[in-house]
């Protein structure tokens, strides 16, 4: 059995969901994974850091990144022997994907995994963070960082030794998916809009989804991991919709056509091109297919030609169920604690 040390930057729907997961699925993870895990530990932006482990005292750290290095060193033991995991779950920046990323490296310096469902590290310095990750001989996941628990980088990874991606081509925001939805119905995009706010689904900034910006981190993201590519979500050529995109849905409905906003990606000899736009697709693609929240990805590849793979459907759950994932991945990896095989001296 070995028991994890959790570290959780960021407490919102999905770290709230995620702790909930673990404790609905304590015996399960014990008895399939012969894992267990505690919090040791939480840092928000708003309420600031503490930690949960009474052991480990008050936090000194004024910043989060002060918070991770000091809580790494507070429970060295765990880092030491691989049992230190922090599961960050800030939210996007677009500008430069901080403090995220500074939180990632600070963790891996410190020699804690790290698992985040945050588009920035991938999206802005995949590389620099996976090469920190290789010297530290810890791990940098992120599962949940596009189409929330559907294994994406897992199967790229670990299901197809020998194939190369090529290129990829999805709809991977759910918001705009269903906005156009909504729009062929007939309904405003403003009110489409309004109800994925009220949901939670939409970013709490709406204008990444509207605008194209959270496809685009996410196409960085899968371009960086799948195509080697080093790119940012502002090399990404992009453009977003908006109540402007309602005749292009009509007239796409009027061609037999469907309207969707597409992301993808290539590589073009040493150059790896990726944009996001709107696209009218003919009805019998299967991204034209997707309703509502559905979203899809399809990989070219040079020995299978397209994989495709289609979410129909994501939620808190789902992403709060790739941390999970990640973290079992980490757990297979690492060995049980060995017991102390030394015999106690008679008095």
């Amino acid at each position: 059995m070995t028991a994890f040390d959790l570290l959780l930057v960021g407490y919102g729907n999905v770290a709230r969901t995620f702790a909930k997961l673990l404790d609905e699925r304590r015996e399960a993870l014990a008895s399939d994974y012969r894992m267990r895990t505690r919090v040791i530990g939480i840092a928000t932006r708003r309420e600031g850091a503490r930690y949960v482990a009474r052991e480990f005292g008050r936090p000194r750290a004024r910043s989060t990144a002060a918070f991770v290095r000091e809580a790494c060193a507070r429970d060295s033991a765990a880092a030491r022997e691989g049992r230190l995991v922090m599961i960050e779950t800030t939210t996007l920046d677009i500008d430069r994907g901080e403090p995220a990323i500074t939180h990632v490296r600070t963790a891996l310096a410190g020699g804690a995994h790290v698992v985040t469902a945050n588009k920035g590290p991938a999206a802005f310095a995949y590389g620099r963070l996976s090469r920190a990750a290789s010297r530290a001989n810890r791990r940098f996941l992120f599962e949940g960082a596009v189409m929330d628990g559907v294994p994406i980088f897992n199967l790229a990874r670990e299901a197809l030794p020998a194939v190369h991606v090529t290129g990829f081509r999805g709809v991977v925001n759910s918001t705009t998916n269903f906005i156009l939805t909504a729009m062929e119905e007939g309904r405003a995009f403003g009110d489409a809009l309004a109800e994925m706010q009220a949901r939670g689904i939409a970013e709490a900034d709406a204008s990444l989804d509207v605008d194209g910006w959270d496809a685009a981190a996410k196409t960085a993201a899968l371009a960086n991991v799948l195509l080697g590519a080093n790119i940012t979500p502002h090399d990404v050529e992009r453009a977003g919709m908006s109540e402007a995109t309602a005749p292009l849905v009509a007239a796409a409905l009027a061609a037999g056509r469907r309207l969707k906003l597409v992301a993808q990606g290539a590589r073009r000899g040493r150059r790896v091109v990726a944009r996001v736009a709107p696209e009218s697709l003919p009805a019998d693609d299967l991204l034209a297919r997707l309703e509502r929240q559905q979203n899809a990805l399809v990989l070219q590849t040079d020995l299978l030609n397209e994989i495709a793979i289609v979410q129909r459907g994501g939620g808190l759950v789902q992403t709060a169920y790739a941390l999970l994932s990640d973290l079992i991945t980490i757990a297979r990896a690492t060995p049980p604690a060995r017991r102390s095989t030394r015999r106690r001296r008679s008095p």
